[in-house]
Formats: C-alpha cells, structure tokens, sequence
C-alpha cells in the first residue's frame, strides 16, 4: 500500500494538526467540583481549545495551540488554588515513599481523637466494659482536638481558602465549615460561665470527622493506585539495558542509548529489549503480556519481534526496527493511558451536578439552622441554636461530591486495564462506554473473519494467452502492494520461478484493486467482475467461446493444460471465465481480474482471471455464536464477491450479508444500520475498512491489520482475534453497569445522608464517616471489575501480571 495513501487516510481521522497535547499530573484535588475548578482555570488560557481532567488519574489533558508553554498552564491552575507538575517530570520523579510516608498524619490523628470517641462508644448497647472509660477534662479535649483541627486538619483549610478565593466551592470547604463550627461550639461552651458540672462539648466531632475524612481520603486514593495496576505492568515489561553488537563486539547498553538499526542479541529467558526482525537464530516467543495470546509463538529470520515479549529456548539476533516512544509497548502504555485519562459522555452530566452541588448543600444547611432555630424555639428549650449548629454541621459534613466524581473514572481505569491484558485495547472512554449499547455488529470479511492469507488456487487465461504470462504479468502490478492478494500472487510466481518484470507507477484502487505500468502498458488487477463491466465495459464471458461447463461445480481445472492458448483439452471444456468464476464463488472463493488498457489504438483488454481461498479463522463461528448469545445480530460486509461472501456466511451462521461493496459504499451501510435505530460496531483490518469503522459507532480494528484501520479505530484487538469482539463488547457491559452503580450510590448517599442529617437524625461523626466510606466504597465497587475473565477461549490469568 502506498504511503502517501496511508497518510491520507490517517489524516482524514487525525485532530487539528495545529494542536498539541499536553497533560500535567494535579495535586490536592478531593471532589468533582475541584475537577470543574482546574478545567476552568485552564480553559481560561488564551490558546487552549479543550480541558479535561480525570479525577481518579489526577491527569488534566490540555490541547493547545503551540505558542500556549506547560509553565503558562502549570501557572493558571496555582492560581486556581491547586499544585500541578509537568507528567514527564511526575514519572521521572516515581517511586518515592509519598504513599507509605502519607499515613502517619492518619495514625497522629486517630492516636489523639481515641481518647475523645471512645467514652462515646462506651455508651452504646453490649460494647466490651473496657471502653467504659469517662470522658476526659474539658481543657483536656481541648488540648487534644486542637492539634487535629489546626494543625493536621490545616490542608482542608488551605485548600478551602484557595476555593473561597476563586470564588467556588469544593469537598475541603465544606469539612472546614462543618468541623470549625462544631470547634467554635465547643470553645464557646467552655468558656462561658457555667452554673456547675461538665459543660457539653463537641470537640469529639470535630476531630473525627477530621481524621475520618484523611482516613477515607487514604484509603481511596490506595484503591485507586489498584486501578492502575495494567499501566504499571505493561511499563515493566521494559528492559532497561539492551545488548548490542557493534563492531562484532557485544555492549550492554542503557535502551536509550540503542539506535534503529543495531543488532541486538536476546538471550534465552530475556525480554526482547526493542521492536525488530530476527537477523539469526530459531525460538518461541511468549507475547501473552502484550497480546493475550497464551501460547509461545516461532520465530525465525525474517519474523517480527515486539519489545516487551520472553525469549524462549533459542538465542536470537534481531535488527531494530523501533525503539523508545516508537515501540509498539510504548503505543500500548500511550493508548490505555489516554483511555483512563478521558471523560465519558456519562460524565459530563457529573461535572454538571458537582458545579453546583457546594453552593446547593451550604443553602441546605443555612436553611437546617434556621429551621431547627425556629423549631428549638418553641420546643427544645436551652439547646435550640445549639442542636441546630450541630445538624447544619452534619448536614455539611455527609454532603461530599467525592463519589460522584470518582464513580465513572474509576470504572473506566480498572476496564480498560483489565481489556488490555486480555490484548483488548480501547483507545478512549467513549468508546468503551457506547459499546455496551451495541446492538449490531458489522464484520468485514478477509482478514478479520478469515485468516487473511489467502492462497493462488487458479490462474485461468483468457484466449491468446498463455498462463505463465498471466501470473507473471500480475506479479509484476502488486510485487509493491502489502495486500494479502498481492502476496498470494506473488509467492504463487516466485514458486514457479516465473520472470517479474519492473512495474512503475504503481497505485492501489481502494475497494477495486491495483494499478501499474508494465512496458508501455498499464495493468490493473481489478477484484470484481461487476467493476470490469462497469469501469472497462469488458464481459469476461466474451473472451472465450461457449463450452461445456465443468463436471464437479468448484473443482478447479488442472492448470498445467492452460499453458498453450490453443490447447483443446483446455478451453474447449470451458464455458467461458465467466463460468469458471462462478463455480470458483460458489466454492468460497475471491476472484480478481488481469486487464491491460492504454496501449496505443487499442481498448482495455481482459488477459486472464485469478482465483483465491483463504480459510476461515478457527474461532470466527464461537465469536459469531458469542455475540449471538448477547443478544447481538451479525452482519457481513465485504467487497469480495457475492458467492465467496455467502459460503463464509453461511458456514458462520451469519443471515445478513453485502458483499461488492466499495469503501464509501460501506460507510453508507454502516449510516444506514444507524439511521434504522441499530447502534452499531464495525469490525475490519484494511484500509478500504477506515470509511466504515469511522461511520460506525464503535470502530473495531484487528492489530494485524493497516495502521489506517487501527488509527480509525476506538478499540484494538492485539491477536486479530475474532471472538474478542465480544469480550470487548462484555467488558464495556460490565464497566458500564460498574458506573450505573457507582453513581446510583453517590446520589443514594446524598439523597439519603442529607435529609437524615438536616432531621437531626445522624451526628458529624456518623455523617463524616459515611462520607468517607462513600467514596471508599464506590471505588472497592469499581475494583470488582478486576476478576473479569471474558468470553474468549485463551485469555491470561490475572495473576500473570502481578
């Protein structure tokens, strides 16, 4: 395939080619409503054309114009009231202690509120008599909650600052509201002048909300590294030294230092350093970790090998190909993390709510003050403006938008990490989330369903001309192509050790074939005979005298008696190329056309007809069975013939085929599919696939395909295997069904929470430790998600990435 037409194809689906992409790695964010503050602050720039940033991942991705600096942004969210680092500089920087180091502020602060909960817990029914302890001297709870509120609780005041600042409002804003009235309380309670006995305090709330609200902020941001687990597995499947030959002297190098084209041995056991082709050397290579494909495969000279993978038996030399950002590893790393890192449409709904949901929850608690004011009045005598401060703090306290924020990243992260180790990679977060909805999936035939090397079974000439001259002559137009016919053809012609001629102007015909000048002639080797007729205004059937057909409908004629274009035994039992093509359909399998055209005072003419099988894949029937079992219709979509399309069909089981259909022809079906209320996901691996898979819903591309195809793509398979399309359709069910529960528990959480604790019915210690666990259990719900197995019959076990 030309490069100039892959580049076309590839731009046609790029974004603006005068932006660039930046991401920064944010600090101090607690809650959606953060999010919605730094996306702001960014989009505010001058030059910037698009703000999202990730909660779960702490990652605000920014596209930019060029003269827009990383310092200008980093600049932009400090005055937004949060820090942020450049992320190249936060993964140089990996592997401190931060994590570890973090939870001791957690045990200070627990050590200190103890002695204040623990009478508290004395009261309640059948607890141990040990806790039965009294609660200590009012200087003394102030002595102990002092240190809490100011001094390990001061983050939520910074942070609650900067929010006030600029003007909005965040999760630390309302903790320092709810837990600095309860501190005031209880000061002005010991202070004033007492008629006798212990004045009520309530020091003990204010400083376990403080130290429930680190405590659950801990835990969630230790569940949260767990949904990161497939990024850092696939970054340490990277050597850091390679050993390279130079000079015939072999060198242990750091792997930046390798180079495109230097040898590197790979011994037995290694992982293969760098992206190459073996030079020397036979062994079996384990790509699981990349791939999901379980079993080793062979490799000898002349075959690919991907960074990342195990050496098995052999020792191998290999010339590098790619190195650095370049590899398909690094490709992988880039594609999962942009996945994490993008929003889904669900959430942008979130963002909405989590905008106003502070300003909303401080109404809600002027209004519980007031209201309990009013109420404590006529009826609750002494403690009426007290008992109303402490709901208003509860009813602050228990509104955290954490959960909401944290429900669908969460989700996202842990899906796209557990599809890529299944060798499932989906590109963004839309995709993965419009992918539980599919209800049709459209599949291209010849390399996603069938093997895709097909084989040259027949070479038929037309009369005039020798068979020889055929295959040589069409050699000679695809000996620059990459399609799979194109090889068949050639290897077919090298095998008979047949003279290629040189072909110039060579270019491919999407959906019809190839085109070159041979001699003073210009071949095409066209793929239907529907084309011929229409483009050339040649019938096959023309070009030979009517005969008898043949005996066996698809056997193919024995090729050796077509070598003279006038042999009897051959074309006297032909009933014309048209016939043979037929029977050669009907059998399964594709034909394409030899034509030569711009000679001088002469029409195109039609030189011969080649005939080409291709098995089908052995698991293309248990993914059209798997997806038949999800309630998911199949249809077929391909340019080849009708016959050869129908037999796949129907040994598939699949009821709804197009077949000679061009490029643009099939993104028109997919629209039309759309158009009759389908949500559909088209599956293909060829550049004549890329109109299709941009027209769909879901784009599916098989790694073994064009890059055309995987960069228009949504989703990759790694292993071109067809029964991963319904475990790429299964994980997206299960993540979205991960979200449905998400949020319906973030909302359960404040719609419940709050009215309880405007009634008075739930203390700031109970609110403060159910807002804690709400987000704590939102994102153990998500984590669940790590035990999906999938559908396909070779799939590798989690335990193989820890």
């Amino acid at each position: 395939m030309p490069e100039t037409m892959k580049k076309e194809w590839a731009a046609s689906d790029a974004s603006d080619p005068s932006l660039s992409t930046i991401s920064l790695k944010v600090s101090d964010m607690t809650c959606a409503s953060c999010v919605a503050r730094v996306e702001k602050a960014l989009k505010k720039v001058p030059g910037v054309a698009l703000a999202s940033v990730n909660l779960a991942t702490e990652v605000a991705t920014v596209q930019a114009s060029a003269d827009v600096t990383v310092d200008t942004l980093l600049q932009a969210i400090d005055r937004a009231g949060y820090r942020a680092q450049d992320i190249t500089v936060r993964r140089k920087a990996a592997g401190s202690n931060s994590f570890a180091a973090s939870l001791w502020p957690i045990v200070l602060a627990a050590a200190l509120t103890l002695p204040l909960v623990l009478p508290m817990l004395a009261m309640v029914p059948y607890f141990p008599s040990v806790l039965n302890v009294g609660m200590p001297a009012p200087w003394l709870q102030w002595l102990l909650a002092t240190p809490v509120q100011f001094g390990l609780g001061a983050r939520f005041y910074r942070s609650g600052w900067k929010a006030v600042r600029n003007g909005a409002g965040n999760m630390d804003l309302l903790v320092v509201l709810g837990t600095s009235a309860a501190y005031g309380l209880s000061v002005y309670m010991l202070l004033r002048p007492n008629a006798g006995g212990m004045p009520h305090l309530y020091f003990e709330a204010s400083s376990a909300v403080i130290t429930l609200v680190m405590l659950g902020k801990w835990l969630e941001t230790r569940a949260k590294r767990q949904t990161t687990d497939a990024i850092r597995a696939l970054q340490a499947l990277r050597p850091t030294t390679a050993r390279v030959l130079r000079n015939g002297v072999e060198t242990e190098l750091p792997l930046d230092d390798v180079r495109v084209g230097d040898e590197v041995r790979v011994a037995a056991g290694e992982r293969v350093p760098v992206d190459g082709v073996v030079l020397q050397g036979r062994s079996h290579v384990d790509e699981s970790l990349l791939t999901g494909e379980s079993l080793p495969l062979a490799k000898g000279v002349g075959d690919t090998l991907t960074g990342g993978a195990i050496n098995g038996e052999g020792v191998l030399t290999m010339r590098t190909t790619a190195v650095g950002v370049e590899t398909v590893l690094a490709r992988i790393v880039r594609m999962v993390e942009a996945a994490q890192a993008g929003k889904a449409p669900v959430q942008r709904i979130v963002d909405q709510v989590s905008e106003v949901f502070v300003p909303v929850v401080l109404v809600l608690a002027v209004v519980t003050f007031f209201g309990w004011i009013a109420w404590g009045a006529e009826g609750a005598g002494w403690g009426g403006w007290e008992l109303a401060l402490i709901n208003a703090v509860a009813v602050l306290v228990i509104a955290c938008p954490c959960a909401l924020g944290l429900a669908t990243p969460t989700a996202i992260m842990v899906g796209t990490g557990v599809a890529a180790r299944r060798g499932i990679l989906i590109k963004d977060a839309q995709s993965l989330e419009l992918a539980h909805g599919v209800t049709t999936v459209v599949f291209d035939k010849t390399g996603t369903l069938t093997e895709g090397r097909p084989t040259l079974v027949a070479c038929v000439p037309a009369t005039g001309h020798l068979r020889s001259e055929v295959l040589a002559l069409a050699a000679a137009v695809q000996q620059g192509s990459s399609h799979p016919l194109a090889r068949a053809v050639l290897q077919a012609a090298q095998a008979e050790k047949l003279d290629i001629a040189l072909a110039t102007e060579a270019r491919a015909l999407p959906g019809r074939g190839v085109q070159a000048r041979v001699g003073p002639a210009i071949l095409s080797v066209v793929s239907s005979a529907q084309l011929l007729e229409l483009e050339l205004g040649l019938k096959p059937e023309l070009e030979l005298k009517p005969g008898l057909a043949l005996a066996e409908p698809g056997k193919l004629i024995n090729p050796t008696v077509l070598d003279s274009p006038t042999s009897p035994t051959g074309l006297a039992e032909l009933a014309g190329l048209a016939d043979v093509a037929a029977q050669c359909e009907a059998a399964g399998q594709s034909v394409s056309w030899l034509v030569r055209s711009a000679l001088p005072d002469a029409g195109p003419e039609l030189l011969g007809m080649l005939a080409f099988g291709d098995k089908i894949k052995p698991t293309s029937e248990a993914a059209i069975t798997s997806l038949r079992l999800l309630g998911i219709r199949s249809v077929l979509l391909s340019g080849d013939n009708w016959g050869s399309a129908r037999a796949v069909a129907k040994q598939l089981g699949i009821e709804e085929v197009h077949a000679q259909v061009l490029p643009l022809e099939k993104a028109a079906l997919i629209t039309a599919l759309r158009q009759s209320g389908a949500c559909v996901a088209m599956v293909g691996d060829g550049i004549n696939d890329a109109p299709a898979l941009a027209a769909a819903d879901v784009s599916i591309a098989m790694a073994n395909g064009t890059d055309v195809a995987m960069a228009a793509a949504g989703i990759t398979l790694m292993r071109g295997d067809p029964a991963l399309v319904a475990d790429a359709l299964d994980v997206s069910r299960c993540t979205y069904a991960k979200i449905r529960q998400g949020l319906f528990w973030a909302f359960i959480y404040n719609l419940l929470g709050i009215p309880l604790a405007a009634l008075g019915y739930l203390s700031p210690v109970l609110a403060g430790a159910a807002m804690a666990m709400s987000s704590v259990s939102v994102v153990s719900n998500a984590l669940l998600l790590r035990r999906w197995r999938g559908r396909a019959l070779n799939t590798v076990p989690l335990t193989a990435l820890r």
